[in-house]
């Protein structure tokens, strides 16, 4: 894309795809880089995943339970590939939303917690999941710990923790009022609930990231953390915000998926940091930081949960899946260091 001239004696406009006055020539944006295109190619790959199931398993896939559990599958990991999005954006990662969700939703479904229902049940997934984000924030932000290493620490805590309290065994649900969440008979419109709570997660994610001072200091943490330090951001304390935000998402799935599943489980939640920072990828956040997309992360999820539906229908092994999920993360990842590269 190249800029006009200018009159002599007059400054150059800065846009978000030039240069700093005084440079050289103007930095050129990759079709690829652009939101709209990169969602609609989202929407194009998600489309022809549909035709495939539809022409491979015509029955099965397009039948509207088989619909419906896609897209509560995907409420799951989608809520959590929200707070990873924040996280990713930030200049950071989190390697224990997959362990949180699972300590979360075992400290939850302890008979202890259940005698206190609904309530109890929610509410413990919750503040469990808060307590984690809250430490990683503490090591990170105040602790000047890696995120790498700190997020590692708390998968490896978490994970042995939640295998404590179940002693390996499946803890089940017993209060109706969660289990009937579950049920066709609570369905709004045909929509399960989950899906009705993913809808308002990414609703309320959106508007934080874009329409808040909140996102755009994400996006500036992310972009350059001294200058976003120098702009007068209190970088650690955003940091902070932005693990007990993640954590918040894990206690939140962590409760969907004790409605879906019935129970609660040690290996609950099991590789959710892999597909959520994979989602997040493909979607267009920059592993590096600075760039973020809500929109982009869900339609990534959709994508691979869509795809992990057509191989199962189809009888294909797990191995096949993971293979073909790791391909698109290499390539999804090759496009964002030849985009950069054009920038």
């Amino acid at each position: 894309m190249t800029q006009s001239t200018t009159p002599a004696g007059q400054d150059a406009p800065v846009t978000p795809f030039s240069s700093p006055p005084g440079g050289k020539t103007a930095a050129r944006r990759p079709l690829g880089l652009r939101p709209d295109v990169r969602n609609l190619s989202l929407l194009g790959v998600l489309a022809a995943l549909l035709v495939v199931g539809g022409v491979t398993r015509p029955d099965e896939f397009l039948a509207a339970s088989n619909l419906q559990l896609v897209l509560t599958q995907a409420s799951v990991i989608g809520v959590v590939t929200v707070g990873m999005t924040f996280v990713i954006t930030s200049g950071g990662i989190d390697l224990s939303v997959g362990a949180i969700v699972a300590l979360a939703s075992v400290w939850a479904t302890t008979v202890a917690t259940q005698e206190y229902g609904f309530a109890g049940i929610l509410f413990t997934a919750v503040v469990v999941g808060l307590g984690c984000g809250l430490v990683n924030g503490l090591l990170v932000a105040y602790g000047g710990m890696v995120p790498f290493i700190a997020t590692l620490a708390m998968f490896a805590s978490a994970r042995g923790l939640a295998l404590q309290i179940t002693e390996g065994r499946t803890q089940i649900v017993t209060v109706e009022s969660v289990l009937d969440l579950g049920l066709p008979d609570a369905y709004v419109l045909g929509i399960p609930p989950l899906v009705l709570v993913f809808a308002a997660v990414t609703v309320v994610g959106w508007l934080l990231f874009n329409r808040t001072t909140f996102g755009r200091r994400t996006v500036a943490v992310g972009g350059n953390a001294e200058a976003a330090r120098l702009a007068g951001i209190d970088v650690r304390r955003q940091r902070l915000y932005l693990y007990l935000l993640s954590g918040l998402c894990c206690g939140i799935a962590a409760f969907l998926l004790i409605v879906l599943a019935g129970s609660g489980q040690n290996t609950n939640g099991n590789l959710y940091e892999l597909d959520a920072i994979a989602a997040a990828i493909i979607g267009g956040t920059l592993l590096s930081g600075g760039r973020g997309t809500i929109v982009g992360s869900v339609l990534g999820v959709l994508v691979f949960t869509t795809i992990t539906n057509i191989f199962a229908l189809n009888n294909l092994e797990s191995a096949v899946q993971q293979i073909a999920k790791g391909a698109i993360i290499v390539a999804a990842v090759l496009v964002q260091h030849r985009a950069a590269r054009d920038t």
